[in-house]
């Protein structure tokens, strides 16, 4: 489970067009507690990745593998305050508010696998490129089908940690995995608190 509570780069990588696309969410990474600083301000942030693919919109991204689907990924901190991102994401996807008891607890896993829209928007970084972010997330369009999924579910969670699927992550991001309080439990467990390491 994942509870929320109250990219090296391809110089020749082009971005999807901005707009709203049919998608299903595929992958929920639990990154953990890791420290981020923002406005000269530190804070530790337990942090979760969920990616979307847009299967109708395909690619070969590398010759002889054949098309795949874009992907699309945001970062979010696991809380469900009124305020959080987090929670005004998943409150549009849903199409309908968090009860009280589900705001103190909600296992995003559980919406692996199912369909959305996405609003893509373009962004320019400090170095000048151009890149896509999901700006928001929301129902289907009644009478729409979103066609079944194409790439592997993909879940990442401290519960029962899959060290393969963490081997296949992109550098940067394994890199702030292995910054987070959770991952240096498990892989620098304590006496008074031992933590399985089976692989």
């Amino acid at each position: 489970m994942i509870n929320a509570t109250s990219n090296g780069s391809n110089k020749n990588f082009q971005p999807i067009e901005a707009g709203t696309y049919p998608a299903r969410c595929y992958s929920m990474i639990h990154i953990g507690t890791v420290t981020e600083t923002f406005q000269g301000e530190s804070k530790q942030l337990n942090k979760v990745r969920i990616s979307w693919e847009l299967p109708n919109e395909l690619k070969e991204f590398k010759e002889g593998e054949g098309e795949r689907p874009f992907v699309i990924s945001k970062e979010f901190t696991l809380s469900l305050h009124e305020k959080a991102t987090l929670r005004k994401f998943l409150e549009s996807w849903r199409g309908k508010t968090f009860t009280e008891a589900e705001a103190k607890k909600f296992d995003v896993s559980t919406l692996l696998g199912l369909p959305c829209m996405v609003s893509v928007i373009h962004k320019t970084s400090q170095a000048g490129k151009t890149y896509a972010e999901i700006s928001g997330v929301s129902t289907v369009i009644k009478g729409f089908t979103v066609p079944p999924q194409i790439n592997p579910t993909q879940v990442l969670s401290y519960d029962n940690f899959n060290y393969q699927l963490y081997d296949t992550l992109p550098q940067f991001l394994k890199d702030k995995i292995s910054t987070s309080v959770e991952f240096n439990a498990l892989v620098k467990p304590t006496a008074s608190a031992p933590v399985s390491t089976n692989k």
